[in-house]
């Protein structure tokens, strides 16, 4: 009977602790016994916050490298956007709302190379095709064997000292953004390399006497491209270009006018002076941040491109395009026949005694009899 007892009671006792056992023991899933849970992460957590919170997880770090631009980060670097490694947010005219470095790839590549290049295609082109009709332009004022001093040696100098530079920085320049397009295919990786670190070189030496020289051109002809009577109407008939004869002008045209103006002064000094900033020879007037490169390299870009597409036409007139053109800025002197056919009022003017017919100390050269002279 005891023995029933204690074999009644030993089985309770059992199956008591075993129920208290299964009640203490935790469900599937739930944390051990003793576990804190860390407190949900901030977003404005610092990395080394988060490291705590959520081991692992580097969000703030590439949050903060993403938002750079907006807000830089800690380097003991000195120096402008030593902080910023992804540049803000901005949309460029002709690129989408995205970083300033991608808005400015966008503008360049989508815009300026294509456009620019067939822009001086269709120009080149133009111009040749205007040579194969037309010809060069003059020859029908017979050489009198009288000589007129149209540039003095200092108004060559300063125009040539410009000109070579400006013929620098053009082919240079034409290489550097298009080059990889027409001669890398054909010198090879090896060669093209070379070539456009040596032409760089090149274009950024080039680049201050171009704009000094700039200076002294704008200053020596300012003068006589002074908008006078007569120029309008020498524009609205085409100068005669289309015709046998040209229209009266006084020492330039109006169109030689319209690209001192456009091209010299506008285009000029703009390719300049965003040049110049490239060049980062304004220390303390700009931080040089890559926002401040982008922009100036695109105005740079677009200046440039422009300048070159007015002065093809320039350069065509002055060397192949017109006869006797080269020759007056080569010697500085033209005959009276091609001072007549020409600049017809400037010519008026000489032979009346407003104008000197000579203006510097130097000996003129031998005049050269022409064969429609001697005829």
């Amino acid at each position: 009977m005891q023995a029933s007892i204690r074999t009644l009671i030993l089985a309770v006792g059992l199956g008591l602790s075993a129920l208290a056992g299964a009640q203490q023991t935790p469900a599937a899933g739930d944390p051990p016994a003793g576990f804190v849970a860390p407190a949900d992460p901030r977003p404005d957590e610092s990395n080394a916050e988060r490291a705590k919170s959520q081991p692992g997880n580097n969000a703030p770090f590439w949050r903060a490298v993403r938002e750079s631009g907006e807000q830089a980060g800690y380097t003991s670097l000195p120096g402008a956007e030593k902080g910023v490694l992804i540049q803000s947010f901005v949309q460029y005219p002709g690129s989408r709302y995205t970083t300033a470095g991608e808005a400015w790839r966008q503008v360049r590549n989508n815009f300026i190379l294509p456009y620019g290049g067939a822009l001086l295609v269709i120009v080149a082109l133009a111009i040749a095709m205007f040579y194969w009709r037309k010809g060069p332009l003059g020859g029908h004022e017979r050489d009198t064997g009288r000589l007129i001093e149209r540039f003095t040696p200092f108004e060559r100098s300063a125009h040539w000292v410009n000109a070579i530079a400006f013929v620098v920085l053009a082919v240079s320049g034409i290489v550097m953004a298009w080059g990889k397009y027409f001669l890398l295919p054909v010198l090879g990786g090896t060669l093209f390399g070379w070539l456009t670190y040596a032409l760089k070189n090149a274009h950024n030496f080039a680049g201050p006497l171009f704009s000094v020289s700039l200076v002294v051109v704008i200053v020596t002809f300012l003068r006589d491209n002074l908008p006078r009577k007569g120029d309008l109407g020498w524009l609205l008939r085409f100068g005669g270009l289309l015709g046998d004869r040209e229209v009266p002008s006084h020492r330039f045209n109006a169109a030689e006018k319209l690209l001192f103006w456009g091209g010299v002064f506008v285009l000029g000094l703009i390719v300049a002076a965003s040049g110049l900033v490239l060049d980062k020879v304004f220390p303390t007037l700009l931080e040089y941040t890559r926002g401040q490169m982008q922009v100036a390299h695109m105005i740079h870009a677009v200046a440039a491109t422009l300048m070159m597409v007015a002065f093809m036409g320039h350069i065509y007139i002055g060397t192949i395009g017109m006869k006797g053109a080269y020759s007056a800025m080569r010697t500085g002197y033209v005959d009276e026949g091609w001072a007549k056919e020409h600049h017809e009022l400037w010519y008026d003017d000489i032979k009346a005694g407003k104008i000197p017919a000579k203006r510097s100390a130097e000996a003129a050269p031998a005049p050269v009899v022409s064969a429609g002279a001697q005829g």
